[in-house]
């Protein structure tokens, strides 16, 4: 039963901080984020993004540390050991969120392994219509399944070899690179022609727009701030887990929200001076639109070639420090609840991961209708009962774990927890308000038209 064998740890500290920030970045900044961005505007939608970020993101992440720290179990035995047995299905919500969102998650990250081949055969067309008829391609069929396959089986690989000479290891490889090839390319973006105008798209923010949109916008930057900090699906809960020793949650959780956020910004400053120097549009709305602005880019600019392999190189060892922490939950549950060892559990939540997928590589609705969800309604609703539980249900077990490490700070604990129980509890049920409307929106416009044709 849970809690009776001896539970891994992290090594050390830093190691911790790597995974965590490796969880968040991933292709929730790289992939989703610009592409979020410029569907909703620009500037405007980070500056709403920003301020989620600030006012629930660093609250909102000690939510799940202390839960994980406390119980040192997964999400589902957590929440029944604090809570009773009621609220274990609060679990299995995250439980089914962080499995649904690596199964098309796997798909798209398989995208960005052979966009990065491509690089080394075809090189990448400045023509925007054969742009995306190669995204076409690439997305669906054969090619997609296969890719599909490898990611989820590198992934499996890692999180089979355990905490420390799995997980532990590949995030200290990965993540340091990853910020290193970010700031190479945020250096060549600053150098193109058109980087003075992607700039201004990217930070002058157009308020009418933002008044116009913001029903749209505010569920969108609330899931995008907790879909790229892996909040909402008990990742951390399950990384918080792991700690062996009396941290201080607040400074680890201030660094892994800075860095998470500060990578996403600097994405931007990477993405839209190439597309907009390549003569893409950033607000393409089309899920594909990151990709065939990407190439057409890539095409078109001096050594676009070279800079498109390295940024899908990139953006593919992101991917896989994000993978990793999705499955890590899955099989902690499945190793925790029901007593499998560590590589059969991998295996077996690999192949059943990879099986939810298929569907995404067959047709994009999919995508659609699993990401639509999963990011406006699932994780905000996770998230949003998390927050009452933390807030009302064990207030003073909470502040108590908050305040291990922490030292003799007394005052801090009681703002935290009133945060969670009013700020958080009230943006995150008007984010869901507005996230469960526009997904109603899709199913009876886009979804039906697609049932229908």
């Amino acid at each position: 039963m849970a809690g009776q064998t001896e539970r891994e740890t992290w090594a050390t500290r830093s190691g911790f901080i790597l995974a965590a920030v490796g969880s968040a970045v991933g292709l929730g900044n790289i992939w989703r984020f610009p592409f979020i961005t410029g569907q909703e505007g620009g500037a405007g939608f980070l500056l709403i993004y920003l301020l989620f970020v600030a006012i629930v993101g660093l609250p909102a992440i000690l939510v799940e540390f202390v839960i994980g720290r406390r119980t040192e179990l997964n999400p589902v035995g957590a929440l029944r050991e604090l809570g009773g047995e009621g609220w274990k299905y609060l679990g299995y919500v995250f439980f089914i969120t962080a499995f649904v969102i690596l199964s098309y998650y796997s798909v798209v990250a398989g995208w960005f392994v052979r966009y990065f081949l491509i690089g080394f055969t075809d090189g990448y067309v400045a023509d925007v219509d054969q742009a995306m008829e190669l995204f076409g391609a690439i997305s669906t069929g054969t090619d997609a399944l296969l890719f599909h396959a490898l990611f989820m089986a590198l992934t499996v690989g890692v999180v089979a070899l355990g905490i420390r000479q799995g997980i532990e290891l590949a995030v200290k490889f990965l993540v340091p690179l990853i910020v290193l090839l970010l700031l190479v390319l945020v250096g060549y973006g600053a150098t193109l022609p058109e980087a003075g105008e992607a700039y201004s798209y990217y930070l002058a923010p157009d308020f009418g727009l933002l008044a116009e949109n913001w029903m749209t916008i505010l569920p969108t930057a609330a899931g995008q701030a907790f879909f790229t900090l892996s909040l909402g699906m008990g990742i951390m809960i399950t990384y918080a887990s792991y700690l062996g020793e009396d941290r201080n949650l607040v400074e680890d959780g201030l660094i892994i929200v800075g860095f998470d956020t500060l990578i996403a910004v600097l994405v931007g400053f990477v993405v839209f001076p190439i597309i907009i120097s390549g003569g893409a549009d950033p607000g393409e709305q089309a899920v594909g639109a990151i990709f065939f602005s990407l190439t057409e880019a890539f095409g078109s600019i001096t050594g676009g070639r070279i800079l498109g392999i390295v940024f899908f190189f990139m953006v593919g060892m992101a991917a896989l420090s994000s993978s990793i922490s999705l499955l890590e939950f899955v099989v902690a549950y499945l190793m925790d609840e029901h007593g499998l060892d560590r590589p059969i559990a991998a295996v077996g939540a690999g192949v059943a991961i990879f099986l939810v997928g298929v569907p995404v590589t067959v047709d994009l609705i999919f995508l659609d209708l699993l990401d639509g969800f999963m990011d406006a309604v699932l994780l905000v609703f996770g998230a949003l009962m998390l927050s009452l539980f933390v807030g009302w249900v064990i207030p003073d077990t909470a502040r108590d774990e908050l305040r291990r490490g922490i030292g003799d700070v007394r005052t801090g604990d009681a703002v935290w927890i009133w945060l969670v129980r009013t700020v958080i509890v009230v943006v995150l049920a008007i984010a869901l308000y507005l996230g469960v409307v526009d997904y109603v929106g899709f199913l009876t416009t886009d979804f039906a038209d697609w049932l229908g044709s």
